[in-house]
């Protein structure tokens, strides 16, 4: 029995869910995301979303709390948005960005250039005696987390020195050096 299936989601004010055959559509103050779904109904009640399961089978037991999650963070996303944070820990690590391009020195012989979606915004800070930072902030948390992955794969953080690209508060695992 899933317990995240069964609780419901509330609609906050200025945000609208529409269920037409196996399509449902979020529109909120920052976007709009639609997400197909199958094996569970999606019944909206009194500003909640409810999801129900057909049956106790394997295939449906699997998907009603995998489509609740899915249509919590929609809304979450576009009436509040997510937010993800990236640090660059090294000597010479710098970030900086034009718009949707981000500028990446990693210590590779070359700056690495990316391009961001247009549903993602980004902010790059760099103070004096703190590591660079890059805030991706956007309405959608697959995307979000897609790309934050992706730059985080550029330079791995590794287990000796902790150098490379970490998000912020991840406690990476260290390993001892040599010992003499």
């Amino acid at each position: 029995m899933s317990r995240i299936g069964n609780n419901p989601i509330a609609i906050p004010e200025g945000t609208s869910v529409e269920v037409n055959d196996n399509i449902i559509t979020v529109k909120g103050k920052l976007g709009e995301l639609t997400q197909e779904f199958s094996a569970v109904e999606i019944k909206i009640e009194d500003a909640q979303v409810w999801i129900t399961r057909p049956s106790d089978s394997k295939e449906h037991k699997a998907k009603h709390g995998l489509y609740r999650s899915l249509v919590y963070n929609m809304i979450e996303g576009v009436s509040k948005g997510w937010t993800k944070e990236l640090e660059l820990v090294g000597v010479g690590y710098r970030a900086s960005n034009q718009g949707q391009k981000l500028d990446l020195a990693l210590g590779f012989s070359h700056n690495i250039v990316f391009d961001l979606a247009p549903e993602v915004k980004v902010e790059t800070t760099s103070e004096k005696g703190k590591n660079p930072t890059i805030k991706l902030t956007s309405y959608d948390k697959q995307l979000i987390g897609q790309i934050a992955a992706k730059i985080r794969s550029f330079r791995k953080p590794e287990p000796y020195k902790g150098k490379g690209i970490k998000f912020v508060g991840e406690q990476l695992r260290r390993k001892a050096g040599k010992s003499a």
